[in-house]
Order: C-alpha cells, then structure tokens, then sequence
C-alpha cells in the first residue's frame, strides 16, 4: 500500500526544503550529497557518494527511514545499524508528522544516523 497523496505531497515538500538547507555546496556535492525516496508506506533519506576504489560507481546508503503508520496516524522512526538491518530508532520511535521526523535525524541526539 502506497502513501496518500496528501502524504506524499507533505513528503515531498518537507524533504526538498530540508535538503536545500541540509545539503552541501554544489563543489562538495560530487564527494558527498543526500537524497531520499519513496517506497510504499516509507520514506528512505540516504547519504550519496562514489565508491572509494571506483570513482565511477555512485554508492546510495540509506541512513534513516520513516513507516507511515496508518492505524496510528504516526510515523515510525529507524536507523541503519553496521549489520544493515533496520532497528526501531529508541530515544523517539514514533513521531505525529513527517517533519518532526526530519527534526529528530537533523538532532540525531544518540549520533545513529550520521555516526
């Protein structure tokens, strides 16, 4: 099941203005950049940035992802672990709106996001 449009709409102009803010000059943004996407009920927000050995190849690492719980009308917070699984991101695993997701990656008070 996919997001509403309403949602989806949220989403959309939540993330762009985040990532107006959150990205970095357009020079460093060839080493590193973020990103997001959608995927059904899901938000993904992911670091972007060649690989190491091979320049070419464009590496997508997702850093955080947010379930719309409908149920609930909350969001699911969680964080990639180094086993690459997600968990249940603790200090605040359910948020009322998307934004206050973006707020709680952009603190990222226990440093589960951007290490």
């Amino acid at each position: 099941m996919n997001l509403d449009v309403s949602n989806t709409l949220n989403v959309i102009e939540v993330m762009e203005n985040f990532l107006e803010r959150f990205r970095p000059d357009t020079e460093t943004r060839k080493k590193l950049d973020f990103g997001y996407h959608i995927q059904n009920q899901s938000v993904f927000f992911m670091e972007i940035r060649p690989n190491y050995m091979n320049p070419d190849v464009i590496i997508e690492s997702e850093i955080a992802k947010a379930t719309y719980v409908k149920a609930k009308k909350q969001w699911k917070i969680f964080w990639m672990r180094g086993n690459l699984k997600w968990y249940s991101y603790h200090p605040k695993p359910f948020v009322n709106t998307f934004q206050e997701f973006i707020e709680t990656v952009e603190e990222d008070e226990y440093h589960c996001f951007f290490g």
